[in-house]
């Protein structure tokens, strides 16, 4: 029996380690993308954007490879900005992709109008330097003027 239960702990330690690995190692998916997202959202919403934002802002769950939390206000005001923290405050309600699509202004429409789901554009992905389709999940936070969002490059 005791070497069952080894056997048990072992393969389930194996496949917890092998999906943080995933996680963090391999490309995020969609899933991901919407998953922290949420769970972004929630964070927001149970300790303030401050806490959170020093959450976002440190590498980990919400920051590693090309994740990372953006959160805007409904006046397309940058609160969090993991990549440029010097952007936070900046408006940037009339942000384009190279297609001329308001990136900003659709992620907007979606947090007020659904509360959350997918916005598709075009951005340069720092990783290739080059124009990619990117996929991002977007959530109203909860109660608040504020979203947040995670995208993906495709």
């Amino acid at each position: 029996m005791r070497v069952l239960f080894r056997y048990l702990m072992a393969g389930l330690l194996a496949l917890s380690l092998a999906g943080a690995a995933t996680a963090q190692d391999g490309k995020p998916t969609q899933e991901d993308a919407k998953a922290i997202t949420l769970k972004a959202a929630e964070l927001i919403a149970a300790r303030g954007l401050d806490e959170a934002a020093k959450v976002f802002n440190a590498d980990g769950e919400f920051k590693y490879g090309e994740i990372y939390v953006n959160v805007i206000d409904f006046a397309g005001t940058w609160k969090v900005y993991p990549p440029r923290p010097a952007g936070v405050g900046q408006s940037v309600i009339n942000v384009k992709d190279p297609d001329g699509k308001y990136v900003v202004q659709d992620v907007l429409a979606v947090a007020k109008d659904k509360g959350e789901g997918w916005v598709e554009y075009r951005w340069l992905n720092p990783a290739s330097n080059k124009i990619e389709p990117k996929v991002t999940y977007v959530k109203r936070v909860p109660g608040q003027e504020l979203v947040a969002y995670v995208g993906i490059y495709k």
